[in-house]
């Protein structure tokens, strides 16, 4: 497997367990919980910081466009109308998530209580079924088809691209953050 490959993997691990977090929350909710406005908040951060910028930016940036370029009408198809779409759904989710939370603190309504669930909910199941996606399909499919040559340049970037993150204190800040919930919402919900 490749670096850049095992990179990735390990930033869907964090990401899964911010979902779980994002359910425990949404669980909470169900239960007749108040809607924990800083908590979510720090969700967003997290989810557009840690899951977009820096994981998704790695795929666009460095995989992705290899793939379209080198696996042909296969390639393509998986990245610009697979992927590439679902990158966006979720940035919508997120956007529509926030939209919710922003009225809810004007005006806490009961809808606007269901509208931060579905949203928060439809970006965790999204999530959920892309990271499988990618793992299970995507990363496999690129590393049958492209070259050891693609993937020598596509693991030096993703590498320099993570030290880097890594030398600003990125994936420890998101971590702890998602460390501070994950206490905060354990995993075993009273139904």
């Amino acid at each position: 497997m490749n670096q850049s490959v095992i990179l990735m993997e390990e930033d869907h691990a964090n990401i899964n367990r911010a979902l779980g977090v994002i359910r425990n929350i949404c669980l909470q909710l169900m239960q007749g919980g108040e809607v924990p406005d800083e908590d979510f908040r720090e969700i967003i951060e997290f989810v557009r910081e840690y899951a977009d910028k820096h994981h998704h930016g790695k795929e666009e940036k460095f995989l992705f466009p290899v793939m379209v370029k080198k696996l042909g009408p296969v390639g393509e198809k998986l990245v610009t109308n697979g992927m590439l779409v679902e990158h966006d759904l979720g940035r919508a989710d997120v956007l529509s998530l926030e939209t919710a939370l922003n009225e809810y603190k004007k005006n806490p309504r009961l809808e606007l209580k269901l509208d931060i669930l579905s949203y928060a909910m439809a970006y965790a199941h999204l999530l959920q079924l892309h990271i499988e996606k990618e793992n299970s399909v995507v990363y496999p499919f690129a590393e049958r088809g492209l070259s050891e040559e693609d993937f020598k340049d596509i693991n030096e970037k993703s590498q320099a691209f993570e030290d880097e993150q890594t030398a600003k204190g990125v994936q420890k800040h998101y971590l702890d953050i998602l460390e501070k919930l994950e206490k905060k919402y354990p995993t075993a919900v009273q139904a």
